[in-house]
């Protein structure tokens, strides 16, 4: 087994390391969600913290990890006899993304239930991880069926398995912790709002920070015993305040004011329901006891609000976690402090400890060098604080100032026109449903019909590897004409392994959906383009709430640009849509051709993630690029080779004025897709447009004629 990096090695991100020990102390907070760019030690954190754990008794032989003292009178192992128990190190237990259900709640031996009559059940992870953490690598990549166990797990404190017709419960409390990048896609804000903390990490920008990483990371890889020899100082200096604040914490005072201050901030702040207001009281409470104090202040409702609230705050994808700080201190301020007397112990004016000293420090502080003989890691603002210190309660981080919209002033050269800029979206709305046709096998999703794992049972086959949704019916069905060669005697049947048949069922998946958006002086009017940005983030907001990838192309001048490749992030391609800015000419054959080539290679990268594309255009095409020849002929001759390859397409129609020339739909014709107008892409909308792309496909030869004629008879 490999040596684990310190805990109190990790250079900085003093609010992760905060966060996961308020966990430790009390695991009632309900978790940590910890949001960062790759690379800014979230795994690393995470996965040390199970050492600074205290041990847990447990019953000997138990597979559930009962305690002796206080054993799960409905443990599958059980009923257990009193007795001394063993102790062990807590466990930390880590969810593959690509687990099965089976893997992580348990599974049943079916064989053995079938042929012997025996519920033979073998624990899955969230079993592992009783009294220990799980950890969920890129929770956000994780599915949705899934997420939805696990969360339920972790708001329970136990397990329920139901299948074929055997139950099974068993405890299961756990510290969960999630890692993600907000850049490979969000998780949905009712389930953001499962998980305790948040937290958000980045790099440091202090070039002695990031080379006390770089020292210690070498150091460490050069060494692991060696250098976790060197910081066992303080590891287990954390490790005895984690057991102390344990120890303290029934004792702690939540008074009648810091009830108040939590109340009046979770409502100022409008959060949803009530869970936000019990995760703060349980947050302030374990802040106290981590300071060594059995009553809770103002700072302690502060920090928890700063930790608890921001994830809280998402309405839409597209809104960022954060809190005003300013409006967070106003509202602390309006109820008078009521502090007890401080003990005498204690100095009320020194609530954080000392600063530790590195492994190789000499009685000195941090600036006497750290664990490799680096120099001092300075302080580094409103980010993380340095060095190995143990976890404190930090000043809270200052709000992230907002991006700045690019707005390119120079002129396009030579294509037609000086460049526009950008224009802000108009409100988004709720868009009809848009699917592929046919049957898919893709990641699941809520699009598109597929074979998944999930959903209504369709029919029976023989397993592909280990068993997993057994076809009772068709179990037996299969084994029924044998009993007799198979000497069958007595009531049950004989089931061998070639019998067993797996249920096939059918659910949704994502896809990808690809936009093409035309971004040329025909759609540069001010009122016409902010509607079509709106339309634009609508069927954004609807790829992302159906679990879809997406990616942006947009053309204009002579050339077409990938403006985001093909991701699980819409916030991404929101953000490049809202600086999207117009002019020039139409090569709509450039951004068609684009399409297809962008298609071919995520073909071969995920061939089970069917396409869905998008254009978004009024249909003009007034530049064949550098291709030559007539514009208009070489993008019909781009949209039929895209609709050879059975690309499922539609066309939001963007043509606006008295006069329409019905281009759009010619296009939607050599596609093989429908024609939308914008108004038409409205779920609320009363025009009787398709629906979704199944139509065309199912009458490709009067499908896009009949949006054709729709639109010309709108003219």
């Amino acid at each position: 087994m490999s040596t684990p990096y310190p805990f109190t090695a990790v250079v900085g991100q003093t609010d992760l390391r905060l966060a996961l020990l308020l966990n430790a102390v009390s695991p009632a907070v309900g978790g940590v969600l910890v949001r960062g760019e790759k690379g800014t030690a979230k795994s690393t954190a995470v996965r040390a913290l199970s050492a600074l754990l205290p041990q847990v008794d447990v019953v000997p032989g138990c597979r559930f990890s009962c305690a002796p003292t206080a054993p799960d009178p409905a443990c599958p192992d059980g009923p257990h006899e009193s007795g001394p128990g063993a102790a062990r190190p807590a466990r930390m237990v880590e969810l593959p993304v690509g687990a099965s259900e089976d893997r992580l709640v348990g599974a049943l031996d079916i064989e053995r239930a079938l042929a012997e009559g025996v519920k033979a059940f073998e624990p899955g992870l969230l079993a592992d991880a009783h009294r220990g953490i799980l950890y969920v690598d890129e929770v956000n990549l994780l599915h949705d069926h899934l997420i939805d166990l696990l969360l339920d797990a972790a708001a329970m404190g136990a397990s329920y398995v139901e299948r074929e017709g055997v139950s099974v419960r068993h405890a299961a409390r756990f510290l969960l912790v999630g890692t993600m990048n907000p850049e490979e896609g969000e998780l949905r804000p009712q389930l953001l709002d499962r998980f305790g903390l948040t937290v958000e990490v980045s790099a440091s920008r202090e070039p002695a920070q990031r080379v006390e990483v770089v020292r210690r990371r070498l150091a460490y890889d050069d060494d692991p015993a060696g250098f976790a020899t060197r910081w066992a100082g303080d590891e287990s200096e954390v490790r005895a305040r984690v057991v102390a604040a344990r120890a303290l914490l029934p004792k702690v005072s939540l008074g009648d004011t810091a009830l108040l201050r939590i109340a009046a901030t979770c409502a100022a702040f409008e959060v949803d329901g009530m869970r936000a207001d019990i995760v703060m009281a349980r947050t302030a409470t374990a802040l106290a006891a981590w300071a060594g104090r059995t009553e809770v202040r103002k700072e302690d409702v502060r920090q928890a609000a700063l930790l608890a609230l921001p994830h809280r705050r998402r309405r839409n994808p597209f809104d960022a976690p954060g809190l005003d700080e300013d409006k967070l201190d106003e509202i602390l301020d309006q109820f008078p402090d009521d502090e007890p007397e401080p003990d005498p112990e204690t100095d009320p004016d020194d609530e954080s400890d000392p600063e530790p000293k590195g492994p190789d420090d000499d009685g000195g502080g941090p600036g006497d060098g750290g664990p490799d003989g680096g120099g001092a890691v300075p302080p580094q603002g409103n980010g993380p604080s340095e060095g190995a210190e143990a976890p404190q309660a930090p000043e809270a981080p200052e709000a992230p100032e907002a991006p700045e919209t690019t707005r390119p002033s120079a002129p396009a050269q030579g294509d037609g026109g000086p460049e526009q800029a950008a224009v802000r979206a108009a409100a988004p709305f709720r868009t009809k449903m848009l699917s592929v046709p046919g049957l898919g096998e893709g990641a699941a999703g809520r699009r598109s019909r597929a074979r998944t794992a999930h959903g209504r049972t369709t029919g029976a086959q023989r397993p592909r590897g280990q068993l997993t949704k057994l076809h009772l019916a068709a179990t037996v069905h299969a084994a029924a004409p044998h009993q007799k060669a198979r000497g069958r005697n007595g009531r049950g049947l004989v089931i061998r392994k070639d019998d067993l048949r797996q249920a096939t069922r059918e659910g949704r998946e994502g896809n990808l959906v690809l936009f093409v958006v035309d971004a040329s002086g025909s759609m540069a009017a001010r009122q016409r383009m902010s509607a079509v940005k709106g339309a634009v983030l609508s069927l954004l907001l609807d790829a992302y709430q159906r679990r879809d990838k997406v990616g942006l192309i947009t053309f204009r001048g002579s050339t077409a640009e990938l403006a985001l490749p093909p991701t699980s992030s819409v916030d991404a391609a929101a953000a490049r849509l809202e600086q999207l800015p117009t002019g020039g000419r139409t090569p709509l054959a450039a951004g068609l051709l684009k399409a297809h080539e962008v298609l071919r290679i995520e073909r071969l990268r995920d061939p089970s993630r069917r396409p869905l594309l998008v254009v978004v255009t009024d249909g003009r095409a007034t530049s064949a690029g550098a291709a030559g020849g007539d514009p208009r002929e070489l993008s019909g001759r781009s949209a039929r080779l895209l609709a050879a390859q059975g690309v499922a397409s539609v066309v939001v129609d963007c043509e606006s004025g008295p006069v329409r020339l019905g281009l759009a739909g010619v296009l939607a014709g050599d596609l093989g897709g429908p024609a939308v107008t914008l108004d038409g892409l409205r779920a609320d909308s009363l025009a009787g447009l398709v629906k979704n792309v199944r139509t065309a496909a199912a009458s490709p030869a009067s499908g896009p004629t009949a949006a054709s004629h729709t639109n010309r008879r709108a003219a």
